[in-house]
């Protein structure tokens, strides 16, 4: 059957279109037939669990610091080493091993008391044994070379 609609275009029983509307669809198809239908590509999931991705993540670029100023150093030389003990055991690794003892910061590493050492009293030393005593301190046996007499030091620093 044929009808008539609102806008005067005359039907049959197949739908038709207006004019300009066929000529846009048919240049729409034209360019489409020419550049290709971009077609969106399904992601393969490789996993069956879901990690987050990576996104940019900038550094921290404060407006201001959080510090009012910076923190002075915890350990110079003067604080690494407290006193050199006087026991007699102190005194007899002094005469036999060549070996002087200190009661040091516990904080302080055995490279540290070493550089410490060479600083405060010019000697060169051959190695440092520590440990920590039962009441908390730490206690440095400072082995000197051979080129040093740790009783000629021992005199110097006012042990003996």
């Amino acid at each position: 059957r044929a009808w008539v609609s609102l806008d005067g275009v005359e039907h049959t029983g197949l739908v038709t279109m207006a004019k300009g509307d066929a000529k846009t669809k048919a240049t729409k198809a034209a360019t489409a037939v020419k550049s290709g239908v971009a077609k969106k590509e399904r992601k393969v999931w490789s996993t069956v669990t879901f990690h987050r991705p990576k996104t940019l993540k900038h550094a921290r670029n404060p407006q201001y610091p959080r510090l009012s100023a910076p923190k002075p150093q915890r350990l110079d030389h003067f604080q690494i080493l407290k006193f050199p003990l006087t026991t007699e055991s102190a005194m007899k690794k002094i005469e036999d091993n060549n070996t002087l003892v200190f009661i040091v910061d516990t904080r302080a590493s055995k490279k540290q008391i070493k550089d410490a050492v060479k600083r405060m009293y010019d000697i060169q030393t051959k190695k440092v044994n520590t440990l920590i005593r039962p009441d908390g301190n730490k206690k440095a046996y400072v082995r000197l070379t051979a080129d040093y007499d740790a009783l000629d030091v021992a005199n110097k620093i006012g042990i003996i």
